[in-house]
């Protein structure tokens, strides 16, 4: 099915159309990992957390967390860098957050406005607004209120809310205008409910007060952004059918979005004992979605969109511009590879024309972001696939190319 070419730049993968059912050992939400490793730092060590993700940025976190280097280096982990850089400010250290080039091309001059807004002292070591940076600690909280843009980057949020309730006078935070990836800040609410935090959420306000997190034991859940290449799989095979393991049918996470979207591209879901089996069913139609909430699965929609001849008009997608890449820009190159295209009709809202003929082989450059190196597997479905800089997926699913050798063609 898949032979490499050379192992540290590219992989092929053979065209696959049908294969036998499967079962596949999903990976852990790196989601919930991260968060619920920030909130064991904050509780001092004293949960027992099960079953958190193999993803890099995980790893990552758990590294700095443990070892406490003067230079937290996050590499390439957003996540890693805003937790990180709200959590050493309430815990007051003096630390260095960077990373890679790219992710010192990653704006967090929000967070940081917010921060010093609250009574942290950081600055910045290079460009206004982006990492590298140096956080001083909080000595003295100087507001309990903040208002920030809803519509950037959830994460801000997200690390502010964590922090919150070891605030000396915690902390309501005022959201302004639209709020995007609603769901996984409830995510963070949740999470923090499940370590004894109360969080009120009324309005456009959020309110945390000062308290103490309890130590518990918490289990993290299989990925749902994971899932989604899997659920794209069976869409576009002409046959097939997978189990998908560790799932929970009223998830935390925003991204099981999928199941609903994939309804309506051909992919019929049934929540059973230990996880979700997929199985084919009549495409229904897919005519538009707003992926504000859930927009790191908008890369896998967009090329299942094109594969099964879906054209689409995608709205809330606006983030993608600073995630790894600009994810916009590299759908647009990579799927008019093999003859789709991604048009701005207006501004912020896209549509899919999908495919209508398909090369015999198609290569796929990854842009270093592991979602586009999954997102186009499925097209091994239709014609032989090159993926470009496959490791890159160890950012989030480092199985991921073992977990696709499970697969065994339907001759």
């Amino acid at each position: 099915m898949k032979e490499p070419i050379d192992t540290l730049k590219t992989l092929v993968l053979n065209q696959l159309p049908s294969f036998q059912p499967c079962i596949i050992p999903l990976p852990s939400s790196k989601s919930e990992s991260n968060r619920a490793l920030v909130i064991d730092a904050l509780t001092e060590g004293e949960n027992h957390l099960l079953n958190l993700a193999e993803a890099r940025d995980t790893q990552t976190m758990i590294r700095l967390l443990k070892e406490n280097p003067p230079v937290y280096d996050v590499l390439d982990a957003g996540t890693t860098m805003r937790f990180l850089t709200a959590y050493a400010a309430v815990t007051n250290q003096n630390k260095v957050m960077t990373g890679t080039a790219r992710m010192c091309e990653r704006p967090i001059g929000i967070l940081v406005d917010a921060l010093r807004e609250i009574g942290a002292e950081i600055h910045y070591l290079n460009r206004e607004g982006f990492p590298p940076l140096a956080v001083h600690g909080l000595q003295e909280q100087k507001s309990d209120q903040v208002k920030i843009r809803g519509d950037v980057s959830s994460q801000y949020i997200s690390a502010l809310l964590m922090i919150a309730p070891r605030l000396p006078h915690g902390l309501k935070l005022e959201l302004e205008g639209k709020v995007g990836s609603r769901t996984y800040i409830e995510m963070t609410i949740q999470l923090m409910k499940s370590f004894g935090v109360e969080v009120i959420w009324d309005g456009n306000t959020i309110s945390v007060a000062p308290q103490n997190y309890k130590p518990t034991t918490f289990s993290v859940e299989s990925d749902w952004s994971g899932a989604s290449y899997w659920f794209s799989l069976v869409a576009c095979a002409d046959e097939g059918e997978l189990f998908l393991e560790g799932l929970k049918e009223n998830s935390l996470q925003g991204d099981s979005k999928i199941v609903e979207i994939m309804d309506r591209l051909g992919v019929k879901s049934e929540f059973k004992a230990g996880g979700v089996r997929l199985t084919k069913q009549a495409i229904k139609g897919f005519e538009a979605f707003d992926f504000t909430h859930c927009p790191d699965i908008a890369q896998t929609v967009a090329v299942t969109c094109a594969i099964v001849g879906q054209k689409t008009e995608f709205t809330g997608i606006e983030s993608l511009r600073i995630k790894e890449t600009d994810r916009i820009f590299a759908l647009q190159q990579e799927l008019a590879k093999f003859n789709a295209d991604f048009v701005e009709t207006e501004k912020d809202v896209f549509t899919l024309i999908p495919s209508v003929n398909m090369p015999n082989q198609v290569r796929i450059h990854t842009y270093d972001d592991h979602r586009m190196a999954m997102a186009f597997m499925p097209l091994m479905t239709k014609t032989r696939v090159i993926i470009e800089d496959p490791e890159v997926v160890n950012k989030s699913y480092p199985s991921f190319w073992k977990h696709l050798e499970l697969l065994s063609p339907k001759i």
